[in-house]
């Protein structure tokens, strides 16, 4: 019996066929990961080439204190079950699994794990794809600045974990208290949007039409004199991705949004048909 007849079958449910698809900053090892939404997802997407924009496992967490439940387990075996079926993963790590650097060039299990690399789209554009962090000058030039900073954010997103358990119970949809303090605050506005100054500056220099990247958790598509910026965001906070379509379009997704969407067409459909 072959290795893939002996996997469970994937449940039913809406699909996404795209040519590729973008996630970044997962922090599998950490509570703040929305690994069983990023699990629907991956189940839901059907690309031809999935790019991992850096900082899919949180090795600085890990250091801190193992947690790894069954669900971060179940997004990997994903993963590598995807590249087993023919989609073309490819990881480029990040300042969170910067362990994963030692093997650039190589290949585990099916996926190619690269410093950066190119994406020609559809419509014949070229892509720059890279985590991110190297821009960051706290990354680069303070880096214990960068460690508190994270043990900060934990703190953060764990009162955002039971702000929106409350949420729930009271019929509210999902709402990012840190990504709503990062926008209110000067100075982290200043800091974003230094930050995707300065990769597409880096990719104008390279000769792209664009760059893809991560790192500071805030999805974004726009054009920055002339360069296409786009970050796919981050499966903490807003549980975002992008997508490339079969013409070589690109969109941010929502997963939340997209979801709910998805769910709600079956009952449109029937009140139509009661109609």
């Amino acid at each position: 019996m072959r290795r893939d007849d002996m996997e469970p079958a994937e449940p039913p449910g809406p699909k996404l066929h795209v040519r590729t698809a973008w996630i970044s900053d997962v922090h599998l090892g950490t509570p703040g990961c929305k690994a069983q939404p990023l699990l629907a997802f991956l189940r839901a997407v059907e690309c031809d080439t999935l790019y991992l924009v850096g900082d899919i496992i949180d090795g600085w967490q890990l250091r801190r204190q193992w947690y790894w439940p069954q669900a971060h387990n179940d997004v990997v075996q994903k993963l590598l079950r995807k590249a087993r079926k023919g989609t073309h993963v490819v990881f480029v790590p990040g300042n969170h699994d910067e362990f994963a650097r030692r093997y650039v060039e190589h290949n585990f299990g099916g996926v190619d794990v690269v410093e950066d690399c190119i994406h020609t789209t559809a419509d014949g554009r070229t892509l720059w794809i890279t985590h991110g962090d190297l821009f960051d000058g706290v990354i680069q030039y303070a880096k214990w600045l960068a460690y508190l900073g994270d043990s900060a954010y934990e703190f953060l997103l764990k009162c955002n974990s039971h702000l929106n358990s409350l949420r729930a119970r009271l019929g509210l949809p999902y709402w990012s208290l840190s990504k709503y303090l990062k926008l209110k605050v000067k100075r982290a506005v200043s800091y974003i949007g230094d930050f995707e100054t300065a990769v597409a500056r880096e990719a104008r220099k390279r000769g792209v039409h664009g760059v893809v990247c991560g790192h500071i958790h805030h999805a974004e598509m726009r054009m920055i004199d002339g360069v296409l910026y786009a970050n796919d965001g981050d499966w903490v906070e807003s549980l975002t991705a992008l997508v490339e379509h079969a013409d070589g379009r690109l969109e941010i997704i929502d997963w939340m949004a997209w979801s709910a969407q998805q769910a709600q067409e079956p009952t449109l459909a029937e009140a139509g048909a009661l109609a």
